[in-house]
């Protein structure tokens, strides 16, 4: 039996359905948008996370994330990066954004909640979500 998150959400009833996780923003992933962003982007910085953001003129909001070895090895580095793409997800983005998340040392040791308010506040301060006026 497939698990609950491969099922599809138009299954028969009596059926394991899913519950269809949030969309989040797009993913940034080449080596050179991430150098851009990083080159021009403005920066809004915690003892345990840094975001880069950079305007751009497209529709779309997009999100890289990096978490280097000072953050711990490649089991702790993916839970990293597992919470920051949740948290991400569950924010509302203005469009036309690239944005890049740098985990420091000590964000493996931080909570779900830590983190998402760290988050936040730095995207407040950036004015990256929609609605909130800083």
């Amino acid at each position: 039996m497939p698990s609950p998150r491969h099922v599809a959400s138009d299954t028969t009833p009596g059926d394991v359905t899913a519950t269809p996780l949030p969309v989040g923003p797009e993913r940034l992933r080449k080596r050179a948008d991430f150098t851009e962003v990083m080159r021009k982007g403005r920066r809004a910085r915690h003892p345990l996370l840094q975001l880069v953001a950079l305007h751009t003129d497209s529709d779309t909001t997009r999100v890289g994330f990096s978490v280097s070895k000072q953050v711990g090895g490649a089991v702790i580095r993916n839970r990293v990066k597992r919470r920051l793409r949740m948290i991400v997800r569950g924010l509302d983005w203005v469009p036309g954004v690239d944005l890049v998340i740098v985990a420091r040392s000590g964000a493996d040791s931080a909570s779900y909640g830590e983190l998402t308010s760290i988050v936040s506040q730095n995207a407040r301060k950036l004015r990256l979500l929609s609605g909130v006026d800083a």
